[in-house]
C-alpha cells in the first residue's frame, strides 16, 4: 500500500461529505477523493441490485484513479454491497454500519436503540444484525425516513418545512422510549439539530462519521500506510452538475472551491466490472 495515495470515499450524493469531513479532521495529512453519485441519488429508492451495480461502478472508477483505501459513505450501499466490494477489490473497503452500531452500543444507557435510514437500509436489517452481534440484550427499532434525503440534496437543512417533515417522519419512534438514535444515512447529520430537538434531550444521537474516521486511522496505522503529508488537494467527482457540486462544497466548507478540483463524470464512463 502506497502511503501517498488518497483515500477514496463515495456516496449517493452529498451526504457522505459528513464522513469525508470527519476523516479530514482525523487525518489532516491524507488526500481525499470524494465521489457523489448525484445524478442517481437517492439510492434508498432503488432496488438492491441497482445499488450494487452503482457501487461496483464507482469503486472501479476510484480504484483506477489510484486509492489506498475506500470508504462506502452510504448506509444503503454498505447494507447491500459491502461484502461484494470487499471481495472484488484488493484495496481495503469499509462501510459505515459497523462503526455506527458500535458507537450506539457504547453510548446507550438501556440498549433501546432506534435506527432511521432509507427504505433499502431498513429493509436489509443490516443495523439490527450488527447491533445484535455486539449485544444480544439490545432492542432495535428501525424506521425508514425516505423524505429526508431529498430535503438535504435540495439544501433544505432547517426551517418550518424541515421541522414539519422531521416531526411527521419520527412520530412512530417517539413513543417507543428509545435512549439512542442512529442516523443510518450519511445525509441525516445535516438535519441533526432538528432531529435532536424533535426526539428530545433524553435521546443520544449517533452519527457514524466520527467512528468511521477512527476505523480508517486504525486500518492505515496497522498497515503502516499513514501519509506524512498531503500529496495534493482533495478532489471531488460527481455524476451530476459540477457547478452545483462546487456551490454545495462552498456552502459546506465556507471557502471558494477551485474549478479544477471538481470533475463531472459522465454515466457512460462508468462500466460495471466483470465477475
Amino acid at each position: 500500500m502506497q502511503r501517498e495515495l488518497p483515500i477514496g470515499i463515495f456516496d449517493s450524493g452529498i451526504g457522505g461529505l459528513t464522513v469525508a469531513s470527519a476523516i479530514a479532521r482525523e487525518l489532516p495529512h491524507e488526500q481525499i477523493f470524494y465521489f457523489g453519485d448525484i445524478a442517481r441519488c437517492p439510492y434508498g429508492n432503488r432496488s438492491p441490485a441497482e445499488v450494487r451495480e452503482f457501487s461496483l461502478q464507482i469503486m472501479d472508477y476510484l480504484v483506477k484513479l489510484g486509492i489506498k483505501l475506500a470508504v462506502v459513505a452510504c448506509n444503503t450501499a454498505t447494507a447491500v454491497a459491502l461484502p461484494e466490494l470487499q471481495e472484488r477489490f484488493r484495496v481495503p473497503v469499509i462501510g459505515v454500519i459497523q462503526p455506527g452500531s458500535r458507537a450506539a452500543i457504547v453510548g446507550s444507557r438501556r440498549e433501546r436503540i432506534g435506527v432511521i435510514g432509507t427504505s433499502v437500509t431498513v429493509q436489509s436489517g443490516a443495523y439490527e444484525r450488527e447491533i445484535l452481534k455486539l449485544s444480544r440484550e439490545a432492542s432495535v427499532y428501525s424506521l425508514a425516513c425516505p423524505r429526508f434525503v431529498p430535503l438535504v440534496e435540495e439544501g433544505l437543512w432547517s426551517g418550518p418545512e424541515v421541522r414539519r417533515t422531521v416531526e411527521e417522519s419520527l412520530q412512530p419512534l417517539i413513543a417507543l422510549g428509545i435512549d439512542t438514535l442512529i442516523l443510518g444515512c450519511t445525509h441525516y447529520p445535516l438535519l441533526q439539530p432538528v432531529i435532536a430537538d424533535v426526539m428530545g434531550s433524553g435521546v443520544h444521537i449517533i452519527s457514524s462519521a466520527e467512528e468511521t474516521a477512527k476505523q480508517v486511522r486504525a486500518i492505515l496505522t496497522e498497515r503502516q500506510a499513514l501519509s506524512g503529508c498531503r500529496s495534493g488537494a482533495n478532489r471531488y467527482f460527481t455524476t451530476g452538475d459540477g457547478t452545483k457540486m462546487r456551490e454545495i462544497l462552498r456552502d459546506w466548507l465556507q471557502v471558494e472551491i477551485p474549478q479544477e478540483v471538481v470533475t463531472s463524470v459522465d454515466l457512460n464512463a462508468l462500466a460495471t466490472p466483470r465477475s
